[in-house]
């Protein structure tokens, strides 16, 4: 098994990925938990000399003017997870609670939580040992996912339930099996894995991974929707799209160009129309503007992944403790959106292409692409899936809203409601991923009935080959949601042979 060595720096959402999946270990670099042991002094030197610094030796949110006497802050750390841990709803799936777990670690590892070293061990210790904590899936409003990682970090102390091998068990007997004991936590550990946006980022991480796959597939669904309707590919040229030197256009275009190369339809007088509708003649365009998404997404995300979000923080080299506001996760919320929103458009360039293939006059195939003289109505009646999805992917783009918070009486009374971002994308993207399996097996029967897969280059061989695979086709009426549905699920499913 593979080693992820983690120092609070490079971790990647791929890499995060596979360690979430189990696939690898996790290893600390010794010059983290160095750094952790040089910030830890500044807490134990507060703490002995009552120095007010919140969540420390003060209480949290409206109690944070209260100086915590000795009875108090023994238990405290203990006392801030148990009290905060209000998960609710389904649980959260195991790769998203252990990429959580990494995410907290490999940014612990800055030395700026003020947590023990003992703390990132012990959470080395628990990945390393497949556990996951169970934990509700509703919770966090995106200024700190204070609820979820509150009640991930109530079960590393023996409380609540674990999942392993052996199923949900308590905790305290899941750790037991592997000689663990429950995690004993001293003043600032509990706020340490409470208070931080690991679970915003661990989930924006896995979501962007996918996501990623889905628009990849999504590009590979345009190239042979253009295949099919027998496009000019004119609009995609390097030197057409130089005039206008777009970023995100020209990475689409890159990226159609090679997935089209060896195809017949860039020899002179292949295309059947001078003028195609702008679903096809835009793709680069309106994909571009998704790549955009995305490349801003990644961006936040890895910031994310790689930056200290607690509070306060130990700046270890200026010998202070600060308060901060690193929780609150107002920017990936608003890249998430951009993201969802991006998709909204390529999803209608989907729909749109999809209808145009059906229409005789504009491919010069058999209405609905069915086999002639068939009496079938083809795909005629998958429209209105076409349309269902549509309706959803719209409604996974609507902008979530912000209100001033009500908690701690007036203290904390903003919010990112990031993870309600983060969801809407989700199920946007697994609608997308329909969508595309959608376009991808109306292309590849209207290639068939063209009989032009042979003038196919091999990188859409490839990818009508996959389709073939997974839906045969529709040479009379039958039910094809299922089959779509497996191809869609290849398309954006994390596949083992990516951690290879």
């Amino acid at each position: 098994m593979q080693t992820l060595r983690l120092s609070g720096r490079g971790l990647s959402p791929e890499a995060l990925e596979i360690a979430a999946h189990g696939l690898c270990k996790v290893e600390i670099s010794d010059e983290a938990l160095a750094r952790m042991a040089k910030a830890r002094v500044l807490v134990d030197r507060a703490v002995a000399e009552g120095t007010p610094v919140y969540g420390v030796t003060t209480g949290l949110g409206a109690r944070a003017t209260e100086v915590l006497d000795a009875g108090t802050l023994a238990n405290f750390s203990r006392q801030t997870l148990e009290g905060r841990a209000q998960d609710m709803g389904a649980s959260l799936p195991p790769e998203t609670v252990r990429a959580t777990l990494i995410v907290r670690l490999n940014t612990m590892l800055l030395g700026h939580s003020g947590a023990r070293p003992e703390v990132a061990e012990f959470l080395a210790q628990v990945i390393n040992a497949g556990l996951t904590p169970e934990v509700g899936s509703l919770g966090s409003i995106g200024a700190g996912d204070l609820v979820i990682n509150a009640a991930m970090g109530r079960v590393l102390l023996g409380d609540g339930e674990m999942r392993g091998n052996g199923g949900v068990r308590p905790s305290r007997d899941a750790l037991n099996d592997f000689g663990l004991t429950p995690l004993d936590p001293a003043p600032r550990d509990g706020l340490a894995l409470a208070n931080h946006s690991g679970y915003s980022a661990a989930l924006a991480a896995i979501t962007l991974a996918k996501a990623t796959r889905v628009y990849s597939a999504t590009q590979a669904a345009a190239a042979l929707s253009l295949e099919a309707f027998r496009a000019n590919l004119g609009p995609f040229e390097e030197r057409v799209l130089a005039v206008k030197p777009l970023p995100g256009q020209d990475k689409a275009a890159a990226h159609l160009r090679e997935l089209l190369k060896g195809s017949s339809l860039w020899q002179s007088g292949a295309a059947r129309r001078l003028q195609d509708p702008l679903s096809f003649r835009n793709i680069p365009q309106i994909h571009g503007g998704l790549e955009t998404a995305l490349a801003h997404l990644r961006q936040v995300v890895e910031i994310e992944l790689n930056g200290s979000s607690d509070n306060p923080i130990t700046l270890a080299e200026d010998e202070e403790i600060l308060s901060c506001g690193g929780y609150h996760t107002t920017e990936l919320a608003l890249a998430v959106e951009g993201v969802s929103r991006a998709w909204q458009h390529v999803a209608m360039g989907q729909v749109a292409r999809i209808a145009r293939m059906m229409e005789p006059e504009l491919t010069g195939l058999p209405l609905f692409l069915t086999k002639p003289d068939s009496g079938s109505n083809g795909f005629a009646p998958l429209l209105k899936v076409v349309e269902a999805l549509a309706a959803e992917i719209t409604q996974a783009a609507q902008p979530v809203p912000v209100w001033p918070s009500i908690n701690a009486r007036g203290v904390e009374d903003a919010l990112s409601a990031g993870s309600a971002t983060l969801n809407a994308l989700s199920r946007g993207v697994e609608m997308a991923a329909k969508l595309s399996a959608i376009e991808l097996v109306i292309a590849a029967q209207g290639v068939d009935l063209r009989e032009t897969s042979q003038e196919l280059g091999g990188p859409m061989r490839d990818w009508h080959a996959r389709v073939r695979h997974h839906v045969a086709p529709l040479d009379a009426d039958r039910p094809m949601g299922r089959e779509i549905d497996t191809l869609s699920e290849a398309l954006h499913a994390f596949a083992c042979a990516e951690a290879k």
